[in-house]
Formats: structure tokens, sequence, C-alpha cells
């Protein structure tokens, strides 16, 4: 088939056509995507400084999803210590009431209550207090938590054994049939809740300062993806405004293609 042949209007007004459409799709995909620069094509300068400035806030979107976890390891920890708390705080109580009475029957069943508290206490810090894998209140369990990519920033929490001397209630009861027997456990209470106490303070003093490593990671993700967008970002009033404007050349042009078809049938006329 022959190639169709355009008079030199409605060629004219084809080409006005076709470069007001190209112009119309470059627009509607700023107003799409909200930016100005979507490609290398687009301005490859700016395209690759963008790139760099959005990868690194990726990187650090990264490093603060994992220091975010070491958090809440550190505060499946604190929960536990204060849930130890309160346990050996029931525990005190029992030892105060075996110390008022010298009834050996009521002993022995304060004895036995305290022991079902310690074996509670126990499962507590040895199983509930774990938190993916992690249990910060068992031996060989450290946290590291890198603040950057390649680690040189980090800080290391170590786990602590709570079955150790400072922290195990491990005094026998033997029924509490002597004021020493009971002296003994309430010696033994009082290291741990001392232990424990110290060790709440340690972990929230860490916690503490994560959640400020993160609220730093933050908002340096904010400053590296507000200077990425900035130099891509499209003005949406300037490209709506193209926009309206591109619509009504392309009604321009496609009147004047039809006018000048009019034009060339006019000839045919005369025949």
């Amino acid at each position: 088939m022959q190639n169709v042949q355009l008079t030199a209007a409605m060629r004219s007004n084809l080409l006005a056509l076709q470069s007001t459409a190209k112009l119309m799709g470059v627009t509607q995909e700023r107003l799409a995507t909200g930016r100005k620069v979507n490609s290398p094509i687009d301005d490859a300068s700016a395209y690759f400084s963008a790139k760099i400035g959005f990868d690194k806030a990726d990187d650090l979107s990264a490093l603060k999803a994992d220091m975010g976890e070491a958090l809440q390891k550190i505060k499946t920890a604190l929960h536990a210590t204060d849930a130890a708390d309160s346990i050996m705080k029931q525990m005190k109580g029992l030892i105060q009431q075996a110390k008022s009475t010298a009834d050996t029957t009521e002993r022995a069943s304060l004895a036995q209550q305290y022991d079902q508290l310690k074996g509670q206490l126990a499962d507590l810090l040895t199983n509930d207090a774990e938190y993916k894998g992690t249990n910060l209140l068992k031996a060989n369990n450290d946290l590291v938590v890198n603040f950057n990519e390649d680690a040189s920033s980090s800080i290391t929490i170590a786990s602590v054994d709570t079955t150790g001397a400072s922290y195990a209630v491990d005094a026998a009861t033997n029924s509490w049939a002597s004021d020493t027997d009971i002296a003994a456990a309430e010696t033994d209470l009082n290291t741990a809740i001392s232990a424990f106490r110290n060790l709440s303070k340690n972990l929230a003093a860490q916690s503490t300062y994560i959640q400020t490593r993160i609220d730093f990671t933050q908002n340096l993700i904010n400053v590296f993806k507000t200077g990425a967008e900035d130099l891509t970002a499209a003005d949406v009033n300037e490209e709506g405004a193209n926009m309206l404007a591109l619509q009504t050349r392309q009604q321009l042009a496609v009147t004047a293609l039809s006018l000048s078809s009019q034009a060339a049938q006019s000839v045919l006329r005369l025949f």
C-alpha cells in the first residue's frame, strides 16, 4: 500500500497534535507521580542525586526497624523484671506473715505458698521473658544494636543470668520451722529484689538511649527524603495549569486539522 499523501496544512496540524499528545503524556505522568523527574531521561543529574538520597533513606529505615525490634526485646525484659518485682513483693509479704506467728502449721503453709511463687518467678524469667528468640534475662543472649550501615556505631546489651547468686531466690524454706530459716529466706530475697531493681534501671536507661537513636534516625530519614524529593518533585499547580493549556491546544489542533481537511474536500467539489 502506498503512503497516504497529506496536504501541508494537514501534516502541520497532525504534527502539532502529536507534539501536544506527547507533552500531555509527560504532564500526566508528573501529576500521577508528583515528580517532574521520573527517569534519567528527564534529568540524569537530578535523578541519580535523588536516588542516592532515597537509597540512603531506605537503608536507614531498615536500621530503624532493627532498632525497633531491639527496643521491643529490652521492653520485654523490663516487663519481666516488673512482674518479678511484683512476685517478690508477694513473697516478702509471706515472710512478714511467717515472722509474725509461731504456729508451725501456719508457717509451713506460708512456706509452701512462698515456694509456689518462687517457681512462678523462675518460670517467668526463664520462659516468659523471651522476644523472638532473645531473652535478656538468660545467659548467652547478648543483644547487639547497630546504629549505622557499617556497624561502626553500635551498642551491646549484655544479657543477665538471673539464675546466678545475685538474682536467684535459692534459700530453702524448710517449712520455716525456725526463725533462722525465715531470716535466711528474707536475706536471700532482699538481695534478689535489690539486684532486679538495679537491672530494671539499667534496662530502662538502655531503652531510653535506643529510643533516642530511633528518633534521630527518623530525622535523618526525613532529611534525606526531603532532599531527594526537592530534586524531583513537580509543582502540581503548575502541571495542572500545563494540562489545561495542552488540552486547549489539542482542541485547537483538532479543529485546525478538521478545517484543513475541509479545505482539501472543497477542491474535489470543483470536479
